[in-house]
């Protein structure tokens, strides 16, 4: 018996919407990764990319379990000596939160081209409106 590889032709991609609002971010952003990577699908295979498109409304409300709001701190660092920043969730979510959800899910996805293929498939809004509605997105079952 062949494995069965299915060709880019034969690839169908859906647009799902998703909303953020009074859900906690871990849980959300593994259920959008898995989404982005396509493994919910039958014709799911790793090395390719047969996940379909999300769309992420009200990423300013979402929220993390626990007390850990107030502590959770996320770091970077420039390389440089001293070059150590910090920003705590509560001030993230605040500034940015497209780009923390962003974090959450790329946490989730392969380390390689292909991974950053399937992060491009995700679009992360702060209100409750988006630009994609000629895509006519399905919401997402929580």
């Amino acid at each position: 018996m062949k494995t069965y590889t299915p060709k880019v032709s034969e690839i169908e991609r859906k647009w799902y919407v998703v909303d953020a609002n009074r859900r906690i971010l871990g849980r959300l952003a593994t259920k959008v990764a898995g989404i982005l990577m396509g493994k919910g699908k039958p014709q799911f295979t790793p090395h390719l990319d047969v996940g379909d498109f999300v769309v992420v409304v009200n990423a300013d409300k979402a929220s993390l379990s626990g007390r850990k709001e107030g502590t959770k701190t996320y770091y970077r660092y420039s390389g440089y000596p001293g070059g150590l920043k910090s920003t705590t969730f509560s001030k993230y979510v605040k500034e940015k939160p497209e780009e923390l959800f962003r974090h959450a899910v790329w946490g989730m996805l392969p380390k390689n081209k292909l991974g950053r293929k399937m992060l491009s498939k995700l679009f992360v809004y702060r209100g409750d409106q988006h630009p994609h509605q000629a895509q006519k997105p399905e919401p997402l079952k929580p």
